[in-house]
């Protein structure tokens, strides 16, 4: 899902494009973070943003990336989401999101260069990478795609999938990514994982949710051949130019390696989703006039990467349950308290529609 509140310094600290020098992605240094001093903040022009402080962030880049700021460093948040899986051991896992990102970066997989990486907090308190910035828009509204018109919003659609299909051609270990993830007996571990986070984050009864867990568990297919997932493709984790070319692939904290019939999966799960909940907890673009139906994704998908579908009921029914999963984290900490800003009070009225949806997708297998 999409950022929270809180914010994420790789998204926040990405100088003016014009104003910058791209060095090249694969000379990313690693200074010691230890030898970074802290200036005065008044050193600085402008107001650090929450959690963001500027003065040692400017010293550690000028010592990585030299030459990449030209004039003051400015940064500012970037608003919007409510469901950052803060409550997930891997979310927001700065360093290997950076990692898949820079191997990418000579592929036909879209995705921003990549600066400069801190695995720990001692330069801003938090891990944290730079990377470019790229022009485009993350579609997520079906509002901004009518506005454009029916055609290039199913361009925009078949692009997307084309995308995701270039992603899944990717081979692992040509860009050094062999050890990324562990793809043998990846759905099973899915469906575990996915219930342990349930376990965790149980507040109520929840109708059915435990079906479909025991459904998932017991029809586990064979796995598709393994490639890199990226673990939440979808249209507004995309970047779109003006020319309606994905420019860019991002959020990449869940990728790993696995059955990449699981992102498409979820592609298709999130259109339904739109239905059910509307733009206001999930991307309602599914709306838009031109949108292709989920079967047509679907179909696009198999044509262009070859790949056997014939399981893709199971793989419905697995991120249906993920995706009740998250939400259901995320009605957890709203009644604990723990959520920040406004919007997450009837996300707790969700989850048993899409339970119902990831029982029936399930029991047409």
């Amino acid at each position: 899902m999409s950022d929270d509140p809180t914010p994420d310094p790789s998204a926040t600290s990405h100088p003016d494009p014009s104003a910058t020098s791209h060095p090249d992605p694969s000379a990313t240094s690693h200074p010691d973070p230890s030898a970074i001093s802290h200036p005065d903040p008044s050193a600085t022009s402008h107001p650090d943003p929450p959690g963001l402080p500027l003065a040692p962030l400017r010293t550690f880049l000028d010592q990585a990336a030299p030459g990449l700021l030209q004039g003051p460093l400015r940064a500012s948040l970037i608003a919007g989401g409510k469901s950052n899986l803060t409550y997930l051991a891997t979310a927001h896992d700065m360093v290997r999101e950076h990692r898949v990102i820079s191997a990418l970066a000579n592929t036909a997989v879209p995705v921003p260069a990549t600066y400069a990486v801190s695995p720990g907090d001692e330069v801003i308190g938090a891990p944290f990478y730079v990377m470019e910035r790229v022009e485009g828009t993350p579609y997520r509204h079906a509002t901004e795609l009518e506005a454009i018109g029916a055609g290039r919003t199913t361009a925009i659609a078949e692009r997307m999938i084309d995308t995701l299909v270039a992603l899944h051609h990717v081979d692992p270990e040509s860009v050094g990514l062999g050890d990324f993830g562990r793809p043998d007996g990846f759905l099973e571990r899915q469906v575990r994982r996915w219930k342990k986070q349930l376990d965790q984050s149980r507040s109520r009864p929840i109708e059915g949710i435990d079906e479909l867990h025991d459904k998932l568990a017991a029809s586990i297919p064979t796995e598709s051949a393994p490639a890199i997932v990226h673990g939440d493709f979808r249209l507004d984790n995309l970047l779109v130019d003006a020319a309606d070319d994905v420019s860019a692939v991002l959020d990449w904290e869940m990728a790993t390696l696995g059955d990449p019939l699981t992102d498409i999966g979820l592609l298709a799960a999130y259109q339904g989703v739109s239905l059910i909940a509307g733009g206001d907890v999930v991307s309602d673009v599914a709306k838009a006039t031109g949108y292709p139906s989920v079967d047509d994704l679907l179909a696009r998908y198999a044509a262009e990467s070859g790949r056997d579908l014939s399981s893709i009921s199971f793989h419905l029914g697995l991120a249906h349950f993920k995706l009740a999963v998250i939400l259901e984290g995320i009605h957890y900490r709203y009644v604990h308290g723990q959520t920040v800003g406004e919007g997450f009070a009837a996300i707790g009225d969700f989850i048993v529609p899409l339970v119902r949806a990831g029982l029936h997708a399930i029991e047409e297998n």
